[in-house]
């Protein structure tokens, strides 16, 4: 692999479709290493526009207006971070040769979209998951829900970090359920997803990277949700050698059929030994924020060099934890306060995303923590999280 030089003639240049605090840290870590990088959102001033060479804001689900930024900026590679994004144009782009769609566009196509690859995994790959069927109206649900049984979770087939996603305990919950999928999701009026709900001991992401050199396994991410959305994670989960083997055959299995090159971050609910498919997606995860203290390379420095043709080498440092720093309805601008008495914590780490608004529940930043054991990491983790003091702008 050769790199050029920024901004010059030479320069090897990456556009990040999606601007969010994962973009940021993987254009970060293309910035050290001298890669040109462009980022793009639907709003402006998004996290990973504020370590960019430059940005762009523009609709994303508009395949016009990504193949228009792309022929402006001329990217070697593009890298989808988020699920709300023209799959056509990426297509496209592959297609005439524009630049190199990261995992793939197939692999974009049907990950973005929760039908894709539940009915991939499930039904082409035969690998277990929850009891599943897909609605596109309110009484397509109702039938669904009434196969599957109570509690279900219902989801927008494109989401992230929770949103639109319910737990449905009883029949009359249905219709808001409904009406929080189509509003919250990344787009609206689409399908949902209702699973079975699974009786599982603990949830894990295992961060899958392939590269040139072959697929490559982080150690398993353990995490817990609130509301669908991961609120703490922690490296590594103790699990049982058989069920953790089996996971990475698993994850293997649905990667190689996506192919490209990349970080992969697969779902998994464990119960016992048994080991039941979740979901995937293509590129870093949120709960592998963690490896920015657990690892020599991150989930981001891995996620570039696979893209890069790199070599790739985790090398798990030891156990580490991280817990999210959810923002209130205060507007533009927030300001943070409490960052000694958090960066006091030991072995502690900050990161704020700087996201231009903050919103009830949405994601700002994280606290980061290493220690000898799981336990006592998640406890500095959230020490670190519960010391930052976010308030309006005075």
């Amino acid at each position: 692999m050769i790199l050029g030089t920024p901004l010059s003639a030479s320069a090897t240049r990456l556009l990040m479709l999606g601007a969010g605090e994962l973009g940021k840290e993987v254009l970060i870590a293309a910035q050290r290493l001298g890669v040109e990088t462009v980022a793009v959102d639907r709003y402006a001033d998004a996290p990973a526009m504020q370590v960019a060479h430059r940005s762009h804001v523009l609709d994303m689900t508009d395949p016009e207006a990504i193949l228009a930024i792309v022929k402006r900026e001329r990217p070697h590679f593009v890298v989808p971070e988020i699920e709300a994004i023209a799959t056509s144009a990426l297509a496209a782009i592959e297609a005439l040769g524009l630049a190199t769609v990261v995992p793939s566009a197939r692999a974009v196509r049907l990950t973005m979209d929760r039908e894709g690859i539940r009915r991939l995994a499930a039904e082409e790959l035969g690998l277990p998951t929850s009891p599943y069927r897909f609605a596109g109206t309110l009484a397509e649900l109702e039938e669904a829900a009434i196969m599957l049984g109570f509690p279900c979770v219902i989801k927008p087939v494109m989401s992230s970090s929770g949103k639109g996603q319910s737990i449905v305990r009883g029949a009359t919950e249905l219709a808001l359920a409904w009406q929080e999928a189509q509003t919250a999701g990344r787009v609206g009026s689409q399908r949902i997803i209702v699973e079975g709900f699974v009786d599982f001991d603990f949830e894990i992401t295992l961060l899958t990277v392939r590269s040139a050199f072959g697929t490559t396994f982080c150690a398993p991410i353990g995490h817990r949700q609130e509301a669908g959305d991961y609120v703490e994670s922690w490296q590594p989960q103790p699990m049982g050698e058989a069920a953790l083997r089996q996971a990475e055959k698993m994850a293997e299995l649905v990667t190689d059929n996506l192919g490209g090159r990349g970080l992969y971050g697969v779902e998994f609910f464990v119960r016992g030994e048994d080991v039941i498919f979740s979901e995937l997606s293509p590129r870093p995860h949120d709960t592998g924020l963690v490896t920015l203290a657990s690892q020599r390379q991150s989930e981001f420095d891995l996620h570039l060099r696979a893209i890069l043709g790199l070599p790739i080498d985790p090398g798990f440092r030891r156990p580490a934890a991280s817990a999210v720093i959810r923002g209130k309805d205060l507007g533009w601008g927030p300001e943070y306060s409490g960052l000694e008495e958090a960066l006091a914590v030991p072995e502690s780490d900050l990161r704020l995303f700087g996201k231009p608004t903050a919103s009830k529940l949405r994601r700002l930043g994280v606290g980061i923590a290493g220690a000898d054991a799981v336990e006592e990491a998640r406890k500095r983790a959230r020490r670190v999280a519960a010391a930052i003091i976010i308030s309006p702008v005075s």
